[in-house]
């Protein structure tokens, strides 16, 4: 049985992580809303939505946990050369909406999309308020790949990335890397498995460790790592 949340209900916001469910793997509850308040008290606590149109709100904290820490990530010769020779331009935080957009088009033969209009809205919200970010890969001035997510203390909550030209997802995925390694960040949360993003770095650890380590890192008191850039500047890329 999974715990259903009341819109508004505040306290407890959410049941204990480890109460989540191991069929389907990770789901925590059920219900409630989208407001700033809960979704900020549920990251902190690594728990993320993921639902579907016509679904209620589904909560989630999965065990095992893929992770990327920044020390970890893997850079390609192929994007390193990409990174080097090319006339795209990486900015941060100024066309989150269309960043929104680009991750909820549809990709081949899947025609959903998990980023719902109420989605849309909470996260436009939190960017509002300076929480959620995000990094935009332009060529020209076309909007050709990028990611979002959420900022606490010294973690960043990945929920998505889109890319229209090759290698462009990864080039914002390496920019918040080089930023994070610039400004503190201890760790970036990647929520599931993947062999995409395996292939970056990332990796698995227990449920357990992970909320250890946002204890530590993505406390309320915890100063936030994520610096601010202005409009069309690119990160330094390394040259090796």
């Amino acid at each position: 049985m999974i715990t259903w949340l009341a819109p508004g209900d505040r306290s407890p916001w959410f049941p204990p992580v480890d109460d989540a469910l191991e069929d389907p793997p990770g789901l925590l509850a059920a219900g409630g809303d989208l407001s700033s308040e809960r979704l900020i008290a549920a990251y902190r606590r690594g728990i993320f939505p993921w639902y579907s149109a016509g679904q209620p709100v589904l909560w989630w904290c999965p065990d095992p946990r893929a992770v990327l820490f920044p020390a970890e990530f893997r850079r390609s010769r192929s994007l390193g050369k990409t990174e080097r020779n090319t006339d795209r331009v990486v900015r941060f935080d100024t066309a989150f909406a269309q960043v929104l957009t680009g991750c909820a088009a549809p990709r081949g033969a899947d025609s959903g999309t998990w980023i719902t209009p109420d989605m849309r809205t909470a996260y436009l919200e939190l960017h509002r308020l300076g929480i959620a970010h995000s990094v935009e890969v332009w060529q020209r001035d076309r909007l050709v790949g990028g990611l979002y997510g959420v900022s606490l203390g010294r973690v960043f909550f990945g929920e998505s990335m889109f890319s229209i030209e090759r290698d462009a997802s990864k080039m914002a995925f390496s920019a918040l890397i080089r930023m994070g390694l610039e400004c503190g960040l201890a760790l970036v949360d990647c929520q599931l498995a993947s062999r995409h993003l395996q292939s970056l770095g990332s990796r698995t650890i227990s449920r357990g460790e992970f909320s250890a380590l946002l204890a530590q890192h993505a406390g309320p008191d915890v100063p936030t790592a994520w610096v601010g850039r202005s409009a069309g500047q690119n990160p330094a890329v390394p040259r090796n």
